[in-house]
């Protein structure tokens, strides 16, 4: 009976070691390596498109505010002695006329089409009845400190709109003596002002300051003024006289003529930059001594028609020049009588008598 029971118990040991051998135990799966999250770059945000003014300044050919567009320019007598360099603010003008006065020396009108941020000008001189037709050819409002009987005797009767600071009442407030000049500098070359107080004036409504329905300027303008079959000119020289010479050297990189007077680079004090324009234009015309002037003021003709030679791009080409009145504007162009474009950009013109001055370039 023992036998009996010691077997089953074997058995019954044998079928279940048997059935723990039968059963495989699976094996754990690898353990798995999360996958990096990988964060999308941000895509560049799109560069802002440059706003244009969709008006273009009828001095320059060059964009700006519509707003602009129609108002007169402003005409600023500027001192171009020697002793009261440097002067202010002129690198903002759009046209800078230079035209010989007595004993040799030179004045210069900048012309602005809008006297936002010009910032100080000066230092500011007297006037020349041929410098107010160069105004009356902007139909512009001109600014001056002073001038000579003959100017004196044409403002009136020539209907100029002017701000005088030496004989002009109340239009004197808008004009000061510097006090940083006045430290190194002759009382004369001192008085200055600013297109903010120019135009604080004008928006009192001295003076209209609109051109008149109808007015419309006869200059093109092209984004390369470079001359057809124009010949090398990259450095140009001006002899206005014994007393000054005028230098102006082709920058290629700026696509400007750099400018220089005095053995120097004609600098605006205000920026402390050599000045540069795109345009150069030298007039030809007839300049006299008037009779019985004791102070030898002289008299420039500026209507009617003459030789000249426009520099633009580092070439030039002989153009004619004419101005029918006073009230007229210079019109330019070539020897086969196309009217000539000029190149977006300012310009600088030198009225000159070809006995008094010599131009050479290479």
């Amino acid at each position: 009976m023992r036998k009996r029971i010691l077997a089953a118990i074997l058995a019954a040991m044998m079928l279940l070691s048997l059935a723990g051998c039968g059963k495989e135990q699976e094996p754990e799966p690898p353990a798995v390596e999360p996958e990096p999250v990988v964060e999308p770059e941000p895509e560049p945000e799109p560069e802002p498109e440059p706003c244009v003014p969709a008006g273009t300044n009828p001095l320059t050919g060059l964009p700006m505010e519509p707003e602009y567009e129609n108002l007169r320019p402003v005409a600023v007598m500027l001192n171009n002695l020697k002793a009261a360099q440097p002067q202010l603010g002129v690198s903002l003008a759009d046209i800078i006329y230079e035209i010989p006065a007595e004993g040799g020396i030179t004045r210069m009108v900048g012309v602005y089409q809008s006297l936002e941020g010009v910032g100080m000008l000066g230092s500011i001189r007297s006037t020349r009845a041929y410098y107010l037709e160069v105004a009356l050819g902007h139909d512009a409002l001109l600014v001056h400190a002073g001038g000579s009987p003959e100017a004196y005797r044409d403002i009136p009767a020539w209907g100029v709109d002017n701000m005088d600071g030496v004989n002009g009442g109340s239009d004197a407030r808008i004009f000061w003596r510097d006090p940083e000049r006045r430290k190194t500098m002759n009382s004369e070359h001192t008085m200055v002002t600013t297109g903010e107080k120019i135009q604080e004036y004008l928006d009192e409504g001295h003076f209209r300051t609109e051109h008149q329905e109808g007015y419309a300027y006869v200059q093109a303008f092209a984004e390369d003024g470079t001359p057809a079959n124009g010949v090398p000119a990259e450095h140009v020289t001006l002899e206005f006289s014994s007393y000054k010479t005028g230098t102006f050297d082709y920058d290629p990189e700026t696509g400007k003529y750099l400018v220089g007077q005095y053995g120097a680079e004609y600098i605006d004090g205000n920026t402390g930059e050599q000045v540069g324009v795109t345009n150069l234009l030298v007039l030809e015309t007839s300049i006299s001594n008037i009779s019985g002037d004791t102070a030898g003021r002289i008299s420039v003709k500026l209507t009617g028609t003459g030789q000249g030679t426009y520099f633009c791009g580092g070439k030039c080409v002989p153009i004619q020049w004419s101005k029918g009145s006073r009230d007229n504007q210079f019109r330019y162009s070539l020897e086969d009588g196309t009217a000539l474009t000029l190149g977006q950009g300012n310009s600088y013109v030198c009225i000159v008598s070809p006995k008094r001055s010599t131009l050479t370039y290479e």
